[in-house]
């Protein structure tokens, strides 16, 4: 079973700077994309940034210059750097992986994680 576990998420101060981490367990070998979505009550999910295993990156308009993915393959962790936040940022932040080579069993296509609350308000 692989499970991804996100942390960093709170309340900040419009202005302000969140990161956020999202770590993989299991019997992981590799994961090829990993991912950070964010949803709002009434909204669907919407992608904030992606990045594949060879360190591509791919952000939504909203988050360009102001948010950084990064990734550590080693640890299967997933990071969001998020800058200059602004109260439309608030939104539960989740973690997706695809594409996951276990050591043991079938190619996983997606997990999601739970999820984080960040909240940017004064």
């Amino acid at each position: 079973q692989v499970q991804l576990v996100e942390s960093g998420g709170g309340l900040v101060q419009p202005g302000g700077s969140l990161t956020l981490s999202c770590a993989a367990s299991g019997s992981i070998r590799s994961i090829n994309a990993m991912g950070w979505y964010r949803q709002t009550p009434g909204k669907e999910r919407e992608l904030v940034a992606s990045i594949t295993r060879t360190k591509y990156t791919n952000y939504a308009d909203s988050a360009k210059g102001r948010f950084t993915i990064s990734r550590d393959n080693r640890k299967n962790t997933v990071y969001l750097q998020m800058n200059s936040l602004r109260p439309e940022d608030s939104a539960v932040y989740y973690c997706n992986a695809e594409g996951i080579s276990r050591t043991f069993g079938a190619l996983m296509a997606e997990v999601w994680g739970q999820g984080t609350l960040v909240t940017v308000s004064s």
